[in-house]
């Protein structure tokens, strides 16, 4: 559940995944201003979709982060906390009980040490639904408020009145007042695998409707989490609302002593088959206040431990564009360092220039980062742009392609090196030791300017590039040289030839430069795409400068 005015925010903050150089917005008072109000105008609409749609735009641990963001931001401004939102309805029936809330615990740190300070502590899943609480008199439920803003609620008596779920009437005739989750049913689910899987929305969606049909109110259960006014010892609450016929509050509730159970609870709810969706453990002190007591804010006595992050919030602080061998252009995001999953990720590829141009993102903008595979950071969407946006230029496709870039040129210093990169690479020459690194000393020295300069190098050329010495410069000098010898197929590789070369092999560069089109098309599995890019690659006039180049080296397979 979203409490967006937590007074416990100052413990968030620390759980999330925050930039270190970009937490206040940079620039005059004026710009600042000006992304605080995009950041509420942004939070108030989620909202708005969430509490009166059962919509989520984005997932809980974006909105968190974005709402701790705003309480950082607000801060840096001098400005008070935020208020609640007003998209968050308060609801005509006011709660017999206040709903509480909980405050979010940063990291295991938090946790051990808010253990420490009690005793007679339980553990529960944080069960991913919407609060509500029932009334119950004399056995008989005749209310039912949704959460509202923990001190009022809508009324959802007659909703709740056709759910399976949530008894109509008690085992024992007796007024009693329960805090719960409605949630949505699930099949062995797991947490870590697909996260809350629209579980949480369904339900508010279903809550906010005038009428349920009989599959959606049987596919909605409930999990008692507390009895406010139940009796005083834990294990005897539990009890009574097992005997009251909830038994499932009584099934999850565990006692805990050591952080390592609290951990274990947690990690399996996040990785064993569960009926429901969580995002995290609630830890409760036994011992607490009577119901008349509580007021809707985060209590002492009962806090959330959240799972690991799925999403970062994070911001972009500029874009490049890298140019690949074959011309591809490839927009990274640079981005003010952000931790998910135990990964700190400062960028992040868009893998295409049509996928940069689809999300226009530019540097102050406001992205959400997931891991693929626990390991490559990928583009989830853009959470909002900056109010303020410069203009940013790409590079021109139609500057860059499988022939361009053959030699060093204003603008080609990416593709120029990935080139090099290439050949000295395993799938072309195999040159021992020689990477980005070595070519990019190599360029910077002025050694290097054409993709075949480094063949008549020689040793004092080598040795004035930065970091290459006289032992580094003898070493480089022996794979030049074995690069002579390498054999005909691997030296088309390192030019860059097109696929389906191979399959017109043996040949000599002459005779392959001589075929047409239509003889390439003729090979087997090369098509008339492939036949044309063959076709130009032989008869380019910069490649053929190239072949002439290893014809004068006495390369084989380029001599007449």
């Amino acid at each position: 559940m979203r409490f967006p005015w937590l007074c416990g925010l100052v413990l968030l903050v620390g759980a999330l995944p925050l930039p270190a150089l970009a937490d206040c917005p940079g620039g005059s008072s004026e710009r600042a201003s000006a992304e605080l109000s995009v950041l509420e105008r942004h939070l108030a609409a989620w909202d708005e979709a969430y509490y009166r749609r059962g919509e989520s735009l984005v997932s809980d641990d974006v909105y968190d982060q974005a709402r701790a963001r705003l309480a950082l931001w607000r801060r840096c401004q001098g400005l008070s906390p935020a208020e609640p939102s007003a998209a968050y309805p308060p609801g005509d029936l006011a709660h017999p009980v206040p709903q509480t809330g909980l405050a979010k615990l940063a990291d295991r740190p938090a946790v051990a040490r808010w253990l420490s300070r009690r005793h007679d502590v339980w553990v529960q899943p944080k069960v991913d639904g919407v609060a509500v609480t029932l009334v119950y008199e004399r056995g008989d439920l005749v209310r039912a408020i949704s959460r509202g803003d923990g001190v009022s609620g809508q009324d959802w008596t007659r909703r709740v009145r056709r759910l399976p779920a949530v008894p109509q009437r008690l085992s024992e005739p007796r007024d009693a007042v329960l805090q719960g989750e409605l949630y949505w049913r699930l099949s062995d689910h797991r947490q870590a695998e697909v996260g809350d899987a629209g579980a949480r929305p369904r339900v508010s969606g279903l809550m906010a409707r005038e009428a349920l049909d009989d599959t959606e109110a049987e596919g909605i259960g409930l999990f008692v989490w507390d009895w406010p006014d139940g009796p005083g010892r834990m294990a005897e609450r539990l009890a009574g609302l097992a005997r009251l016929g909830f038994v499932d509050t009584r099934e999850r509730s565990l006692p805990v002593a050591e952080m390592a159970e609290v951990e274990r609870y947690r990690e399996a709810l996040f990785h064993e088959p569960q009926p429901f969706a969580t995002d995290g453990v609630v830890l409760r002190q036994a011992s607490r206040p009577p119901g008349e007591a509580w007021r809707a804010e985060p209590p002492a006595w009962a806090v959330a431990w959240k799972h690991p992050a799925r999403e970062a919030l994070a911001e972009v602080r500029g874009v490049t564009f890298g140019v690949g061998r074959t011309g591809q252009i490839t927009p990274v995001l640079q981005l003010y360092p952000v931790t998910l999953e135990g990964r700190t990720i400062r960028r992040v590829s868009l893998g295409s220039l049509a996928r940069w141009r689809e999300h226009d993102i530019r540097p102050g903008d406001h992205v959400v980062i997931a891991l693929a595979g626990l390991t490559i950071p990928q583009l989830q969407g853009v959470a909002w742009q900056a109010e303020q946006r410069e203009p940013l230029v790409a590079p021109d496709p139609a500057g860059y392609h499988a022939l361009s870039c053959l030699r060093l040129a204003p603008g080609c210093e990416g593709q120029f090196l990935e080139r090099l990169a290439w050949l000295s690479g395993p799938e072309a020459l195999g040159l021992s030791g020689v990477g980005r690194g070595t070519w990019r000393a190599l360029i910077r020295a002025g050694a290097v300017s054409d993709l075949l300069d480094w063949m008549r190098l020689e040793a004092s050329e080598l040795q004035a590039a930065h970091g290459i010495g006289p032992v580094r410069a003898a070493e480089l000098l022996a794979a030049f040289t074995a690069a002579r010898a390498r054999p005909f197929p691997r030296w088309l590789q390192a030019l860059g030839s097109p696929p389906g070369v191979e399959t017109a092999l043996p040949a000599n560069w002459a005779e392959l430069a001589a075929r047409s089109v239509d003889e390439w098309a003729r090979e087997p599995g090369v098509g008339p795409e492939w036949a044309r890019g063959l076709s130009a690659f032989f008869t380019d006039r910069e490649v053929n400068r190239l072949a002439a180049r290893l014809a004068d080296a006495g390369v084989e397979g380029f001599m007449p």
